[in-house]
């Protein structure tokens, strides 16, 4: 699954630096996220996960980095069960 979330933010092109360079838990914001680009971002992981995030999950938390994005996504398909 965190392959797929790094292929959506290098195709999207949510934060300034190269993918590659980012760690499962480097700061996404710091690596150049804007609140815009965070709303457009959980769209597209919304299409591509085929889920959608509850407003409790709406916190800058839940996407401030690839590995807590797929924590919140694999609780996500876990609750669709």
């Amino acid at each position: 699954m965190r392959d797929r979330i790094r292929k959506l933010i290098a195709e999207r092109k949510v934060v300034a630096v190269d993918v590659d360079t980012l760690t499962d838990t480097s700061d996404l914001y710091e690596a150049g996220l804007s609140s815009f680009a965070s709303i457009q971002f959980m769209l597209a992981l919304e299409d591509e996960f085929d889920i959608e995030f509850p407003e409790r999950m709406l916190t800058r938390k839940t996407f401030v980095s690839i590995e807590s994005i797929d924590r919140s996504i694999a609780e996500l398909i876990g609750e669709q069960v």
